[in-house]
């Protein structure tokens, strides 16, 4: 496969490698001391700006912040100014707002700032160790998630060896394909959390109508 000259496995396997080297945050870099809002922006906006799809986008805006405030999926800010443990919960809303509803973070971000924000500290457990501690899990999953991608890559690639076709339209099914089962892959997964997320937390029941009684 070729795209442009260059070999469409090795512009796959750099774009992925270039989003793999995107560091997560680390609790160091957050600043230990509590922030405005202008200043958790500006602090989210230059730590995941390798997330960007364009430069132009906002990793964080102010008016997110407050709709996930009025949402419940944020405690409130203490005087106008975030705390290390709000910027916790903002790092991970970013991560699950492009796959999870409104209603599902808010199910699954309740309990752990209900449990774990510093005034409800419980089983001498911190939502600043929770938060490193995926930290650490994710960057030791990247090579396990590279190699799984390029397993799939190199598997589509070879679907329509078969076919006689010229090498534009190879490339073209090809990418199709690749894309289409990382998309089924993402399905997939969305599917396991969405049904995890029901069992964990069962959305509430409609009552159920009584049937009238016959006179």
């Amino acid at each position: 496969m070729k795209n442009g000259g260059i070999p469409l496995e090795k512009k796959i396997r750099e774009i992925l490698d270039r989003l793999l080297k995107s560091e997560n945050i680390e609790i160091n870099d957050i600043p230990n001391i509590d922030l405005y809002m202008d200043q958790v922006t500006t602090f989210m906006n230059t730590h995941l700006s390798d997330y960007k799809r364009y430069p132009e986008d906002k990793i964080m805006t102010k008016t997110m912040i407050n709709n996930y405030s009025k949402n419940r999926l944020l405690p409130p800010s203490n005087k106008k100014r975030y705390s290390r443990e709000h910027v916790f919960l903002l790092i991970m809303i970013y991560y699950y707002k492009s796959i999870l509803s409104i209603s599902d973070i808010q199910n699954l971000l309740s309990p752990l700032s209900g449990k774990y924000f510093p005034e409800n500290k419980e089983n001498g457990l911190s939502l600043e160790e929770i938060y490193g501690k995926m930290a650490e899990q994710m960057e030791v999953d990247k090579p396990l998630s590279r190699e799984q991608i390029l397993a799939t890559m190199e598997n589509n690639s070879h679907l329509f060896d078969s076919v006689d076709m010229n090498d534009a339209d190879r490339e073209e099914i090809a990418m199709f394909t690749f894309i289409s089962q990382l998309c089924y892959d993402i399905y997939l997964r969305k599917q396991l959390i969405e049904r995890l997320l029901d069992q964990t937390y069962p959305p509430d029941k409609p009552a159920k109508k009584s049937k009238p009684k016959k006179e």
